[in-house]
């Protein structure tokens, strides 16, 4: 049957309207309402990536299902005023903004608001303000917490990340103050050769010696959770949001764990799809296409998160894309109370197997952080787009510092899905090291495509460490094998730790450790496998 054609909607639209904050700043953003009718509810999205963000939100669906739109710049960004300050100053000035809009005589006294990752944060730290008229929220691939899971991944500095983000957010500041006639050339020579070649600057030791981002050394100088993060946390407590919030994830999402942490402690309904940070809803993550039905529009997600913002969602509590068998499942709860927590041993020969192993010898690889591992897909934000989500590891495999343990040829079908992580018995002959781990789904073909990772940063020279995968959707299927890759670094998405007991802000090149790692029997990765 023929689309038929709607006539335009009668708009009437107010660029650059000024807010006034509490401070007297004053911010700026579009207003975007029917030219006929009212008084209406109000969508408001706060952003820090300038005028190009406006032109990906669905603003005329909204309008289509009833909403105003409001388009507000954070403050220090496109056209507001005042200072930008990662994360400070959203809860305050997203509760003055509402207050404004349920005052204009357009508005009907309701807002709710919409995001994806910083945009995501801005409404939660809104919410958290309680402001009054703020009935909902959709919150998709955020963090939960500033230090833990943004910046910080067990105990390891999210560098690629850190740097890429901070970079960006740089620069666009030295236009903002461009803009207002402020002389910048210092700081457009400080950050453009940072952002000319982020692997190089990656690769500067000590960290505190790259220049030009004017959080860096907030960042990396506060490798614990200490006053400087719990200032911060304070803008976004989880206990004192009471409007209702929708959750939309990506396995694929380097916040991933954020987001899974944000719904466990509000609750609401949650989706989670095949997607990364920057292809949100596609159908396909970095080498595999999962198909048509993978996508966001396939099951309607724009529609569904609209009627969540308007009170009229009848769709599931948990709705998961389960990779392998490439469907969606609705769930009542996650995690799945179905999963059987079930233990595969990492034996020194290789093999990874439910059976623990009999030989008392350990897996031994040396690390050198002046070589680390190289950053081959997972959750990835960096410069290259390319490089994310599942890749095929049989080029990193080939090293002699990444250890592999692999499953007999499986005869059926192990469905993966839930929470998992790796248990590692290890030492080091250095100071300090980090221990990864990476699960792998290795095809018939021999293609060993990543799944998930994670990462632990270990003080003491041996111990039980703890690695966090986070969580996935995945069936390895018939002919298939499960692998599991330990080593001591993935750069650049974390720093690399020097071996020295200090960290890599504090640690020139020079001064690096080669390390001397052992992984002993009793190690383990817990699969949480659903019965089939």
């Amino acid at each position: 049957m023929p689309k038929l054609n709607r006539p335009p909607l009668p708009l009437s639209v107010e660029h650059d309207a000024p807010v006034p904050m509490r401070d007297d700043t004053i911010l700026r953003g579009d207003v975007h309402r029917p030219a006929e009718g009212g008084p209406f509810p109000t969508l408001l999205v706060r952003t820090p990536y300038g005028e190009n963000t406006f032109r990906s939100i669905p603003v005329v669906p909204a309008l289509e299902a009833g909403f105003a739109v409001v388009l507000q710049h954070c403050r220090g960004r496109g056209g507001s005023d005042g200072e930008f300050r990662p994360w400070l100053d959203e809860g305050a000035d997203g509760h003055d903004t509402i207050a404004w809009i349920t005052a204009q005589p357009w508005s009907n006294g309701e807002v709710v608001m919409s995001g994806m990752s910083y945009l995501a944060g801005c409404a939660l730290q809104a919410a958290a303000t309680r402001p009054p008229g703020l009935k909902a929220v959709v919150a998709s691939m955020t963090p939960h917490d500033f230090h833990d899971g943004l910046k910080y991944h067990g105990g390891a500095f999210a560098l690629g990340s850190a740097l890429n983000w901070g970079a960006m957010q740089t620069m666009l500041g030295l236009l903002h103050g461009m803009e207002a006639g402020e002389d910048v050339g210092a700081g457009f020579g400080a950050i453009l050769p940072v952002l000319g070649d982020q692997a190089a600057a990656a690769r500067t030791l000590p960290l505190s010696d790259i220049p030009g981002i004017p959080w860096w050394n907030d960042w990396i100088s506060h490798p614990d959770r200490d006053a400087y993060w719990r200032e911060l946390a304070e803008t976004l407590r989880h206990d004192r949001i009471e409007v209702p919030v929708m959750h939309v994830a990506g396995w694929f999402d380097l916040f991933l764990s954020g987001t899974l942490e944000n719904h466990r402690r509000l609750g609401g309904p949650l989706v989670i799809g095949p997607w990364t940070h920057l292809a949100p809803g596609a159908s396909g993550a970095g080498r595999l296409d999962f198909g048509f039905f993978a996508s966001a529009q396939a099951i309607r997600l724009e529609q569904r998160q609209l009627a969540f913002l308007k009170g009229e969602d009848t769709g599931p509590a948990v709705k998961i894309f389960v990779m392998g068998d490439d469907v969606w499942r609705d769930e009542e709860a996650w995690p799945l109370a179905r999963a059987v927590e079930t233990r595969y041993y990492l034996h020194a020969d290789g093999l990874l197997s439910p059976a623990p192993p009999s030989a008392t010898e350990p897996a031994t690889f040396t690390y050198d952080p002046r070589d680390p591992v190289p950053t081959v897909g997972g959750p990835l934000l960096l410069p290259d787009p390319t490089n994310v989500g599942p890749q095929d590891q049989r080029d990193v495999e080939l090293r002699p510092d990444v250890l592999c343990f692999t499953t007999d040829v499986l005869t059926g079908d192990v469905e993966v899905t839930g929470p998992l992580s790796v248990t590692l018995h290890a030492s080091t002959s250095a100071a300090g090291t980090d221990w990864t781990a990476k699960l792998v789904d290795v095809h018939p073909d021999g293609r060993a495509m990543s799944v998930i990772d994670g990462i632990v940063r270990a003080s003491a020279p041996s111990g039980v460490h703890e690695i966090d995968l986070v969580a996935t959707s995945q069936v390895f299927k018939a002919g298939h094998r499960i692998r599991v890759e330990v080593s001591s670094s993935n750069f650049p998405r974390f720093d690399r730790n020097p071996g020295t007991g200090r960290t890599s802000a504090e640690t020139a090149e020079h001064e690096l450790v080669l390390q001397h790692q052992a992984v002993f029997p009793g190690s383990h990765i817990t699969l949480p496998i659903v019965p089939r």
